[in-house]
């Protein structure tokens, strides 16, 4: 198996149809090439019209029943004991990154009754075996991504919402193009809310920051109406 320029990851948790994510975030789909699903996440699969090439957990979510039937229908099989330090969540994203994607996208991270488990779903933005890599995480009412020193894409839809929150300390040296509200060179502490709410006004928007990390969170334009 070679290199994976695009690999979506399906965790458990609720997910939007993908004729609402198309809505969304015109083009989240394109180049996908492998599909990893955690554990339950793998019920997720017709929706989307994809076959699964990797499923990993350790089944509870999907049952002995369901893990069985993937098994018939040829899809490998990569079980974990329950007792783990890592979610199953994590174990997908890991072999997404071991498969040598350049893309990762994960839906599923977010909604559910586990608040925890949405939280850890955007902590693994920041894991050390995805740096470098494109991983975002995307639902119909937000997609978010981790930006670190350097520049950083904003590209998209002009109207839509883009939210900066430094990630792990305070973010300086923040430039912004193509947002309402334009950050030259200002530091972002972590802690205020001064980086909510700012509005894409054209679609070559960008980020620079000099040093620490910001979270990237993006609402469309349609849900403020």
């Amino acid at each position: 198996m070679g290199p994976m320029e695009h690999v979506l990851v399906l965790a458990d948790g609720a997910v939007a149809g993908p004729s609402a994510l198309d809505a969304a975030w015109p083009g989240w789909s394109d180049g996908i090439d492998w599909v990893v699903a955690a554990d339950g996440g793998a019920r997720h699969a017709p929706a989307f019209g994809r076959r699964i090439d990797l499923w990993v957990g350790d089944g509870d979510s999907l049952g002995e029943d369901g893990v069985a039937a993937l098994e018939r229908s040829g899809v490998p099989v990569r079980r974990s004991a329950v007792d783990k330090d890592e979610t199953d969540t994590e174990l997908a994203l890991l072999a997404a990154a071991g498969a040598g994607a350049s893309r990762i996208t994960i839906v599923g991270a977010l909604g559910g009754e586990r608040f925890d488990h949405g939280l850890a779903n955007l902590w693994l933005l920041a894991h050390r075996e995805v740096d470098g890599l494109d991983v975002r995480v995307v639902d119909a009412a937000v997609r978010v991504r981790l930006a670190g020193p350097g520049r950083t894409d904003l590209g998209g839809r002009p109207g839509d919402l883009v939210s900066l929150l430094p990630f792990g300390g305070d973010a300086a040296g923040v430039r912004t193009t193509g947002l309402r509200y334009a950050l030259d060179g200002e530091p972002l502490a972590s802690g205020p809310s001064r980086g909510m709410s700012n509005v894409r006004v054209a679609g070559d928007a960008s980020l620079e920051l000099d040093a620490g990390r910001l979270l990237v969170l993006e609402t469309p334009a349609r849900l403020l109406r």
